[in-house]
């Protein structure tokens, strides 16, 4: 089952030019409806006119080779790694989510595109990547949506309540789950339900990337900018226009906030349990 390409035993009801075209309409949905986002929230704006007010306020000029060092770390760090996420458990979770996420779609495009003709051999580790990827999708999204979910503990939000901004992550589940039903009932020879399971696939993928605009799809793209931007003003001192950091050994810092040896000095008072108070289970 899981190195067979699903997409070529379907193509002798589904045409392959027609797999095809649905793919480049369901990216030029993606495109659009990012561009739609970004005109409505304005975070283009916001970003190029917050990155003006940033070298208006900076401190030194940071150089191309720098500039291309954040850049790299941006990608490694932020991208490649989520190092945003401090929670260990929402870390892996979302790293199982979009590496299954890009293994699965770019899979998709592969065998649609390249393999989608009955009489092409398509090399199992394509479809092995697709069923790997949509199951590992699955696995992070889910122990998203019924553990770490925002709120699930710290308002006792049901996993059965959904809002508008729920609609990505519960289309980017049904599309990677109703995939693998697919794939399994096509593979059992059991065409009524492998039908119902495709039909199913496609609509939950339509919803997914024709719904870009009225989700959180498009901020997977305004996240790494901004993450880079950040970096940027920190290398350039203007900081975001936020103060510096304060050596709270210095002893004119000490003599600006007298109230730093009591409270943070050697042996600080005890002023109870604070965030201790309670196991951390908020998100």
């Amino acid at each position: 089952m899981i190195t067979s390409n699903p997409f070529a035993d379907i193509s002798a009801l589904i045409p392959a030019a027609v797999m095809q075209t649905y793919v480049i309409v369901m990216f030029l949905l993606v495109v659009g409806g990012t561009i739609l986002d970004m005109m409505h929230k304005k975070s283009a704006k916001y970003f190029f006119e917050n990155a003006k007010k940033a070298e208006k306020a900076a401190k030194r000029t940071v150089s191309s080779g720098e500039k291309t060092s954040l850049a790299i770390k941006t990608v490694t760090n932020e991208v490649l790694a989520s190092s945003e996420f401090a929670n260990p458990k929402r870390r892996l979770s979302h790293l199982l989510s979009m590496y299954g996420f890009v293994f699965f779609v770019a899979t998709t495009a592969i065998m649609i595109f390249g393999y989608a003709d009955a009489s092409a051999t398509t090399p199992g580790i394509i479809p092995l990547l697709w069923h790997l990827g949509a199951l590992s999708l699955c696995v992070g999204g889910y122990w998203f949506w019924f553990s770490i979910r925002v709120d699930v503990n710290a308002e006792g939000k049901k996993w059965y309540e959904f809002c508008r901004a729920d609609l990505f992550i519960v289309s980017l589940l049904m599309t990677a789950t109703f995939a693998l039903i697919w794939s399994f009932l096509q593979s059992g020879g059991i065409s009524g339900m492998s039908n119902l399971a495709f039909v199913l696939f496609i609509l939950s993928s339509t919803v997914l990337f024709g719904g870009v605009y009225f989700s959180k799809f498009a901020h997977m793209f305004f996240k790494p900018a901004a993450a880079y931007q950040k970096k940027i003003t920190r290398a350039d001192g203007s900081r975001e226009n936020l103060p510096e950091d304060y050596d709270l050994t210095d002893p004119a810092v000490q003599k600006k906030f007298p109230d730093i040896p009591e409270y943070m000095g050697d042996n600080p008072p005890y002023m109870g349990l604070g965030i201790k108070r309670e196991s951390p289970n908020h998100y």
